[in-house]
């Protein structure tokens, strides 16, 4: 996982301790400073050669250790000791927390049963990354730009508590309790030990993930297709057999070709707009607000790049081990999106801050969805926002960004529910509802995440002041003024029209059997 450097505060520390020394503190401090500059690049580019060799490790996977080529336990053996490796090569001994958190959980998981594992191993899962997250944050390197080796227990922890909650709904609950998505990942039975350390540690996704279904994963190693969307056509289009394999070659070569793009757009723009210059005395106290606003969406639209890379390479090499096959379109064409973890022109053209988040970090959002927002009883908004931010990590810029988040998609809810049937009336309209909104949710996202950038307090609320926290402000006000309904009222209200669609295609498929 990348982490912003923002802050020099331990070379400050490192600057009167140093005191004692012949030689110029001045000196001493510059020559720290190169030294943690040489191994941030080390890290990063360990980082990156780790993914490069996961990518070409991976379609020798496709080949050669192909279901219809070698068992289920060779393949997750395989698997498995690939992941420790790159994890070894790229972050030392370090490497060794992802074993023992994944190890801890699973003891937990056999000792306590169905009934509260998901609890226990919940607790257990993010209290271990946050102290982690805690002890290099404010122990080791506090905003230093790095390879940090807590970002793959970030996504190791998502899969814990996921197959935790998953074997729940799966052994413990009644299929009368649970919802489609529910019925669909449940898990009927325990994992053995080699199933689960090849889930959470397998060299696909060791590095930067995205999290992937248990049941997705295993029916990968397996062979067996699980959740291809593919059912009413019955693999065939215009009359022609559809392939059960599909090549991923294609998507795998697009989707590196976007990475090379990202990562030019990243190197050649990152340095032109500097986050932090938002905050500058010099540039607050001459800029028009007008030009401030928009030297913030430039700013922070240069961030985005480096996302954009690291997730779609991600994607590529799980794609090119023959991962994330989700069925055919419309027109016949393979879709390889299953775990995709960003849809970038939905993200750029967001008309709506539930657009945008939705289309980025499709995966954690997934995850945070299952685990808390449909589980939280009381004000599951606030509750999934909080656990995004202690999942995150440790820096108060985290807990700004998404308590501020709270606030705005509240607003964004209530405009929503009580404005835009006022423009649906006809297309102009909508169109120029369209393009207001998304002017809107650009520069509330790029409000929002100013603190996840900068990462301290002083700065980010040294921002909003600049700002007289006016959107704060604003949303607050519309939350307040516009009614919505409660979650569960509008869920009621979707339930009559769910149900009879639902009816119609049990009822298509039973004349399907009956006439064959």
């Amino acid at each position: 996982m990348l982490v912003e450097c923002n802050s020099w505060e331990p070379l400050a520390i490192y600057h009167c301790k140093l005191k004692c020394f012949c030689v110029p503190c001045g000196f001493v401090v510059k020559y720290l400073a190169l030294c943690l500059q040489l191994k941030t690049v080390n890290l990063m580019v360990n980082f990156v050669v780790c993914q490069l060799c996961a990518l070409l490790t991976a379609v020798w996977f496709r080949l050669y250790l192909h279901p219809s080529k070698t068992s289920p336990f060779v393949r997750h053996v395989v698997a498995t000791l690939l992941g420790i490796y790159f994890a070894l090569f790229c972050f030392g001994w370090y490497a060794l927390h992802f074993l023992l958190q994944s190890g801890i959980t699973y003891g937990i998981m056999i000792l306590t049963g169905v009934e509260h594992m998901h609890k226990y191993c919940l607790v257990v899962a993010l209290g271990y990354l946050s102290f982690c997250q805690i002890t290099r944050v404010y122990v080791f390197d506090y905003g230093m730009y790095s390879a940090d080796f807590t970002g793959p227990m970030m996504v190791i922890t998502q899969k814990i508590t996921s197959v935790a909650f998953e074997i729940h709904d799966g052994m413990a609950r009644k299929e009368d309790q649970l919802n489609q998505s529910q019925k669909l990942l449940a898990i009927r039975r325990m994992p053995s030990l080699l199933e689960y350390f090849s889930y959470n540690c397998n060299f696909m996704g060791i590095l930067a993930g995205p999290t992937c279904s248990y049941n997705d994963y295993i029916a990968f190693i397996e062979g067996t297709p699980y959740r291809h969307r593919d059912l009413e056509t019955k693999g065939k289009v215009n009359g022609k057999s559809r392939l059960n394999d599909p090549s991923p070659n294609t998507e795998v070569i697009r989707k590196l070709a976007t990475c090379f793009i990202s990562l030019l757009v990243f190197l050649s723009v990152c340095k032109v707009c500097p986050v932090e210059r938002n905050v500058d005395d010099d540039f607050i106290a001459t800029t028009p607000f007008y030009a401030q606003v928009v030297y913030l969406y430039l700013s922070m639209l240069t961030t985005r790049p480096k996302y954009y890379f690291v997730w779609t390479l991600a994607d590529a090499i799980n794609n090119a081990a023959g991962f994330g096959f989700n069925g055919y379109d419309s027109n016949g064409l393979p879709r390889w999106d299953l775990i995709s973890n960003l849809r970038i022109m939905n993200i750029e053209l967001a008309t709506s801050f539930k657009v945008f988040l939705d289309n980025w970090n499709i995966q954690t959002a997934h995850w945070l969805k299952r685990v808390c927002y449909e589980r939280c009883p009381y004000n599951p908004t606030a509750a999934t926002f909080l656990l995004s931010a202690m999942w995150h990590g440790a820096y108060p810029g985290y807990y700004l960004t998404f308590l501020t988040g709270i606030v705005i998609t509240l607003a964004a809810r209530a405009v929503r529910h009580n404005v835009r049937p006022y423009f649906l009336g006809s297309p102009a309209l909508k169109f120029v509802y369209d393009v207001i909104t998304w002017a809107a949710t650009q520069i509330a996202i790029c409000y929002t995440v100013v603190p996840f950038v900068l990462l301290s307090v002083g700065p980010s609320l040294k921002f909003y002041r600049s700002w007289y926290f006016c959107i704060h402000i604003g949303c607050i006000l519309l939350a307040i003024a516009l009614p919505v309904k409660p979650r569960h009222l509008r869920l009621k209200e979707q339930q009559p029209a769910v149900q009879p669609s639902l009816e119609s295609t049990d009822s298509n498929r039973n004349q399907k059997q009956k006439t064959t």
